[in-house]
This record gives structure tokens, C-alpha cells and sequence, in this order.
């Protein structure tokens, strides 16, 4: 199965996923709602200064991993039991941390896109 850098897609308002080994977005993957496994965070720096820089908007994080499922149905919060809601503010952080604590996030088992929200499961 193919890994893919999912990210937020600022023109369209959904998360885009492209695949790692060919370097293109598929377009049939946008979604509002994905489900991913064996996840990876991922921040360019020089991106993430290019932000600070310009203040301006670019796309330099996201999650590497694979898509298992997308257009998902909304997960209700007994669904999301375990979840830690994660963010990544590169005015803030260098890294995707936890919001209610602010500890640093490397990876996780599995993890939840949910119109703009980060819900991750087993993280490290």
C-alpha cells in the first residue's frame, strides 16, 4: 500500500494526499474526513521560516501515511475515546504537538482528519 503526504489544502478547504512514490496529488482523495495508519508528522523548516518570514500561508507540514479510509462518516467523540487532539502552529511550535499540553508529537498509530482537526491514537 502507497504512503502518502497528506496535508491542508488552503485553495480547496480539504485535506490533499500525495502519494509519495509519484510526487502527484490524487484527485480523488480529497476529503474533508481521513482516516490514516503508521503515521509520520513532518515539518519543513525552511518552509516554516519561509512563514515567519513572509507571513504569509505555504505548504511545508503535514502527515506522512497510509490513507485507509477517506469521506469517512464523522467519528462521534465515544468513537474518538483515546484520541489526543493534536495542532501545529508555525508561529508557535517546529513541530505537530499535543493542543491540551503542548508535548511534542513524532508519530502515531493511527490518526483522524476531521475538517481541519487532528485526532491521533498510540502517539510518540
Amino acid at each position: 500500500m502507497d504512503k502518502y503526504f497528506v496535508y491542508y489544502n488552503l485553495h480547496k478547504h480539504v485535506f490533499s494526499c500525495k502519494n509519495k512514490k509519484t510526487g502527484l496529488v490524487n484527485k480523488d482523495m480529497y476529503s474533508t474526513t481521513l482516516m490514516l495508519t503508521d503515521c509520520r508528522f513532518k515539518v519543513s523548516e525552511a518552509g516554516r521560516q519561509r512563514v515567519i518570514k513572509e507571513q504569509r500561508k505555504n505548504v511545508h507540514a503535514g502527515i506522512v501515511g497510509q490513507v485507509e479510509a477517506y469521506n469517512i462518516n464523522t467519528p462521534t467523540m465515544d468513537d474518538l475515546n483515546g484520541f489526543h487532539e493534536l495542532t501545529y502552529n508555525p508561529y508557535k511550535y517546529n513541530q505537530f504537538v499535543v493542543k491540551s499540553t503542548g508535548a511534542s508529537v513524532c508519530g502515531a498509530d493511527i490518526v483522524f482528519l476531521l475538517n481541519k482537526k487532528i485526532y491521533a491514537k498510540n502517539i510518540y
